[in-house]
């Protein structure tokens, strides 16, 4: 989605907007982390139904966050929608019909997820450095977080929950400036105590707990690279290491979702597919629209049915903003539902 993402800085750094934007993709030497192993399998998604088209107030459309709520439907942002516009729908993906959630006048929504402590929706508003809370059915919207962090606003992107309900937040910061300065912040549940426990990050984008809680995966989109950040200090643990190098070529490392397995799908920008490694950074697969599916240049995010293998892919472009779906490598759990 890299055109796709230009065009996203032409616009709405205009508008004093940073939708999230890829910067290029650099070329790496080896040596740092485990590199990927080779391309696996292909998995071929299907369509499911297009959501949205291209806004003519902006010039695009960006889909991401999908998220299973208690009622069996997905929740779906639109980065880009203008005022007015859906900027949280909800689908009912049997029945393939959508209904508008939320919208505002303001927001610029990179990621969604519901809190397993109180139940509400979370949303991380990229333009305004907050994150923002809804009621299930999209009213009563409270902001959880607003302010700086450690003397710089946040530029949050995605969110990953603990079993208590405490947000980790892969916060972009540097990321217009073309500057390292990415960090993970930490906020308590309730709004309050945020504190940084990585920085230095490249563009950092996706972020989710592994299967036991002990560590986060993060990707930096610059960099198209994925690192391990364990939070569960143990015996002989060291801190945040490269895990895995995507070989992307003009593709970009977007959201990151993980299986019952501890398999991690790594969505791409740049290009309509997901690349799926296990923990030890094998690639297991890659998931590809198929070639005649024109006009879709990013695969940001995915949500696997809880309990079950069906995932349903945000995938965006000039030609609009679909679910694409696919049999997951294993069920879903949290950790791939959301972020």
């Amino acid at each position: 989605m890299r055109r796709l993402r230009n065009r996203s800085l032409a616009t709405f750094a205009a508008l004093g907007v940073l939708v999230l934007a890829g910067c290029g993709t650099d070329r790496h030497t080896p040596g740092d982390g485990a590199a990927s192993t080779g391309p696996g399998r292909t998995v071929t998604a299907h369509k499911l139904m297009r959501l949205t088209t291209v806004h003519e107030e902006t010039g695009m459309t960006l889909l991401e966050g999908p998220v299973f709520g208690e009622d069996g439907r997905l929740i779906v942002v639109d980065v880009t929608a203008p005022a007015g516009e859906p900027k949280v729908m909800s689908v009912d993906v049997r029945k393939k019909t959508v209904r508008t959630v939320f919208t505002d006048d303001r927001g610029a929504y990179t990621s969604a997820q519901f809190s397993p402590y109180d139940g509400r929706l979370h949303l991380t508003d990229f333009a305004h450095g907050e994150i923002v809370t809804l009621a299930p059915d999209g009213a009563d919207r409270r902001t959880l977080f607003t302010g700086e962090v450690d003397g710089a606003r946040m530029r949050p992107d995605d969110i990953a929950f603990d079993r208590d309900g405490n947000l980790y937040v892969s916060d972009s910061l540097g990321m217009s400036e073309g500057e390292a300065r990415g960090r993970v912040v930490r906020i308590d549940r309730d709004g309050g105590n945020a504190t940084v426990l990585a920085d230095g990050l490249a563009a950092v984008n996706g972020i989710s707990f592994d299967t036991g809680y002990r560590g986060l995966w993060i990707s930096e989109l610059t960099e198209n690279r994925i690192s391990y950040l364990p939070v569960v200090q143990r015996a002989g643990a060291a801190g945040r290491h490269t895990a895995v190098r995507v070989d992307g070529g003009i593709a970009q490392t977007d959201s990151i979702a993980v299986d019952a397995d501890g398999n991690l799908y790594q969505g791409l920008h740049g290009r309509p597919a997901m690349a799926v490694y296990d923990k030890y950074g094998e690639r297991l697969a890659t998931v590809e629209v198929p070639a005649r599916a024109g006009g879709l240049e990013s695969a940001t995010n995915v949500a696997i049915t809880p309990g079950g293998t069906r995932a349903y892919m945000t995938v965006s472009g000039p030609a609009g903003g679909y679910l694409y779906t696919f049999e997951a490598l294993a069920e879903g759990v949290r950790q791939s539902n959301g972020g």
